[in-house]
């Protein structure tokens, strides 16, 4: 298991790059086989999800949705009611059957909607928006805000504590949990506890889950003080905020498998592509892959390269797409930020 020595309270402000860590993006893209800019010019990109071939992006400040075209893109819609402060604004989305799933902070909460995406690739648009879930505790921070659809069809939700520490361990309230609710919202009868989204329980900022070819679920979370996590999700399961942060051994709750410095991390996004899990980091400013049979170690990729990494993802060639975040107001932008890279996977599916 990886142990570090580390304290930081919450994500501050970056503070610019050391001459050792000065990034160089590139200029123009370099051999397939190597890592390519696939867009860039972007503002405070906060995830991709794909609809069919055509990638889509959320902007956290703008409140727009983006098509990828080619080197380009354009503008599908801007999501209504979106109040971007702090950490909050337009975040997570996901496609599922003809819709387009948005997390997204409002006046005082975060919500989700759905939007029918109409329309051909060149020229999607959104339909009106139909509520999917409101009511999530918002704040300027640890909003959570990664949706995504599993395996079983369901969409889960990463929901932060708002600041709030002692509800991540109040099951009647949906902070600090991830959650797990039907397409059209409602709560599935095999969730783990009765008549409740609740999916697991005990988190402080979760803001990354993907699943493995077996569905095994895999979620990221912000620590505090001294540790980030990497965590498998196990229905019902209590992962300890804010009674513990990081590996504890203590009876009653889950131990994250593998556990880093907030300075060497602050995981975001993850994706399961082949054989590894994939974490983007955003102070840690690297890319870190998990192997799937060892758990407890990791090789880094991407090293101050492109600064904070907000979001990876699958992209339909097996490549993994990570979005950078230094425009975001805590990064250090250089010309062209944000950016989405194109990474050849190390070992495609």
């Amino acid at each position: 298991m990886l142990v570090f020595i580390a304290a930081c309270t919450t994500e501050p402000p970056a503070t610019p790059a050391s001459p050792a860590t000065t990034r160089t993006p590139p200029s123009t893209p370099p051999s397939s086989l190597e890592d390519s800019v696939v867009v860039e010019g972007l503002d405070a990109p906060w995830s991709v999800a794909f609809r069919d071939d055509t990638a889509l992006i959320s902007e956290r400040d703008t409140a727009r949705i983006l098509e990828v075209e080619g080197d380009t893109t354009r503008e599908v819609g801007v999501i209504d009611d979106v109040v971007p402060a702090g950490e909050g604004g337009l975040l997570g989305i996901a496609v599922h059957d003809t819709y387009l799933y948005a997390y997204f902070t409002g006046a005082g909460k975060n919500r989700i909607d759905r939007y029918e995406l109409t329309g051909e690739p060149g020229a999607l648009a959104l339909g009106e928006s139909e509520t999917v879930l409101d009511g999530l505790p918002a704040a300027s921070y640890h909003n959570g805000g990664r949706i995504a659809f599993g395996p079983d069809g369901m969409l889960y939700a990463t929901v932060g504590d708002a600041g709030d520490q002692s509800s991540a361990q109040d099951l009647d309230s949906l902070s600090g949990k991830i959650l797990r609710l039907t397409p059209n919202g409602g709560i599935p009868a095999d969730n783990p506890f009765d008549g409740s989204l609740v999916y697991s329980y005990g988190h402080r900022n979760p803001q990354g889950i993907a699943w493995d070819e077996e569905g095994t679920l895999y979620a990221s979370e912000f620590g505090q003080d001294t540790w980030d996590e990497l965590n498998v999700i196990e229905p019902g399961g209590n992962y300890g905020w804010p009674v513990v942060e990081g590996i504890a051994g203590q009876d009653g709750f889950s131990d994250p498998v593998q556990q880093w410095p907030p300075a060497d991390a602050s995981p975001s996004g993850i994706a399961v592509v082949g054989d590894v899990i994939a974490v983007a980091n955003l102070r840690g400013e690297r890319l870190r892959e998990v192997p799937l049979d060892d758990l407890a170690v990791s090789t880094e990729k991407l090293v101050h390269e492109y600064g904070r990494l907000r979001d990876v993802v699958v992209a339909r060639d097996g490549a993994l797409w990570v979005i950078t975040n230094n425009t975001d107001g805590r990064g250090d932008p250089t010309e062209g930020d944000d950016r989405i890279i194109r990474v050849p996977a190390t070992d495609p599916p």
